[in-house]
C-alpha cells in the first residue's frame, strides 16, 4: 500500500471531478451521446473511489460477522461459499435472526459503495 499522497481515493476523486466538471460539459455541447457515456464513466469512477475508501472496512466487518455466524475462520470468499451452501441445504433461512442481521448489514455496506444516495 502506497503511503504517499495523493491516495488512490484522492486520485480517483480528482479524475472524476475533472471529467464531470470540464470534459462532460464540453462533450455535451459537441457530442451529446459521448456526454452521456462520460457521465456513465464518471459514475463508475465514483464507485471505484468509494470502494477504495470504504471497501476494506466493509470487508472486515463482513468477515467478522461471517466468522461469528458460521463458527469458524476462513477467507471472505470461503465463508461466503459456506453460507451459500448452508442456505442451499436449508440449514439456515429467514427465521435466523443472526443471518438476517448479517445480510442487512452486508447489503447496507454494498449500497453505500454502489449508490450512497439510495437510502
Amino acid at each position: 500500500m502506497a503511503q504517499d499522497r495523493p491516495t488512490t481515493s484522492e486520485l480517483l476523486s480528482a479524475i472524476g471531478d475533472f471529467l464531470r466538471e470540464e470534459a462532460t460539459p464540453a462533450l455535451d455541447r459537441a457530442e451529446p451521446r459521448l456526454g452521456f457515456q462520460m457521465r456513465v464513466a464518471v459514475n463508475s469512477l465514483a464507485i471505484l473511489e468509494r470502494e477504495s475508501r470504504l471497501g476494506p472496512a466493509a470487508d472486515a466487518r463482513e468477515h467478522a460477522r461471517l466468522v461469528a455466524l458460521i463458527g469458524r475462520d476462513g477467507t471472505l470468499a470461503e465463508l461466503n461459499r459456506e453460507l451459500a451452501r448452508q442456505l442451499r441445504a436449508g440449514e439456515r433461512d429467514e427465521r435466523d435472526a443472526a443471518l438476517m442481521t448479517h445480510l442487512d448489514a452486508t447489503t447496507a455496506d454494498k449500497i453505500a459503495i454502489a449508490n450512497p444516495k439510495w437510502r
